[in-house]
């Protein structure tokens, strides 16, 4: 299983952009790999929940949350998956993870890069 590792997170003010960066080990998506790669969040004392997911194919799906706002995409080049984050708010603070998902349903996280949206 390859290895996923966030990045790009840091601290915006309420109205701007940040690009997440999740760059695997190897390739990250593969028919013995990953089918599916996704974003979540999890908030100070929340639990954690879906931002976005693509998968191999290309399709993408998005929490109600941010759709309009947040754009995933990948470059299977690179091995990396982003995460394209437009008119940040605050409630959009939150440590981002990047999960790997197998068609044999295994999971793997990153560690996690903390976006911080200041009003």
């Amino acid at each position: 299983q390859v290895q996923l590792a966030e990045s790009g997170g840091g601290l915006v003010q309420a109205g701007g952009s940040l690009r997440l960066s999740c760059v695997a080990s190897g390739s990250i998506f593969s028919i013995n790999g990953n089918v599916m790669v996704g974003w979540y969040r999890q908030a100070s004392g929340k639990q954690r929940e879906l931002v976005a997911t693509i998968t191999i194919g290309g399709s993408t799906n998005y929490a109600e949350s941010v759709k309009g706002r947040f754009t995933i995409s990948r470059d299977n080049a690179k091995n990396t998956v982003y995460l394209q984050m437009s008119s940040l708010k605050p409630e959009d603070t939150a440590v981002y993870y990047c999960s790997g998902l197998t068609a044999r349903g295994f999971r793997s996280w990153g560690q996690g890069t903390q976006v911080t949206v200041s009003s």
